[in-house]
């Protein structure tokens, strides 16, 4: 069995950067460890036009196959491995290729919606929230979908204002609290993401004694 660990925040708070540091730290203790993004798992809009798939409301719960997530999350912490699906966040399309995913002692997930899902949370050993200031948030975001999905910064700013923050304060927000750790997406995150680590080697040495 393996050790769970869901990382949750709203979108731009450092939950990317915060996995890929604790499985920096934690492959540099030989410990294995695999990530499984909740983001890869949004809907197919193939079916929709250009123009439509771009008015999704993708942070509702609705937009993601939980079912499939949940499912594969949960083959993944029984060592069973997976075939995750490819999303391609420029065009709203999951792409025809999946990759495999083969079970690590550590399973690290990250969504923003992840706590919402009452199916995703009975699986987590280990509950992380990452907290940041809308304003930090929405630049980060800013930054990442010009870069990495061909937005415009207008576009951005418009969808995060549509949908990202009501939706953050309905389905995100609301579960900050009752976590096991709380990190400040902010602050000192190396020295965060090493308590984490620290605590999911302790978790994984106390499930195998």
């Amino acid at each position: 069995m393996s050790v769970v660990c869901g990382i949750c925040g709203g979108s731009g708070a450092g939950k990317s950067t915060l996995a890929g540091t604790v499985v920096e730290i934690l492959e540099g203790r030989d410990v294995g460890v695999i990530v499984l993004p909740f983001d890869d798992y949004y809907r197919d809009h193939g079916h929709l036009g250009i123009a439509e798939r771009a008015l999704v409301n993708y942070d509702h719960p609705d937009s993601l196959d939980l079912a499939q997530f949940a499912a594969d999350l949960g083959d993944l912490a029984g060592a069973i491995s997976v075939d995750v699906p490819v999303y391609d966040f420029a065009t709203h399309r999951r792409r025809p290729e999946s990759r495999r995913l083969s079970p690590q002692p550590v399973v690290l997930t990250e969504g923003i919606l992840l706590l919402a899902t009452p199916e995703v949370r009975r699986l987590l050993d280990v509950a992380v929230f990452v907290e940041a200031p809308e304003d930090i948030r929405r630049e980060r975001r800013i930054i990442r979908d010009v870069a990495e999905r061909g937005r415009t910064p207008e576009s951005v700013r418009s969808q995060f204002a549509a949908t990202v923050a009501p939706m953050y304060e309905r389905f995100v927000a609301p579960f900050a609290g009752g976590v096991d750790r709380t990190i400040d997406g902010t602050g000192d995150l190396i020295r965060q993401a090493t308590d984490l680590a620290d605590l999911l080697v302790d978790r994984l040495e106390g499930a195998s004694a």
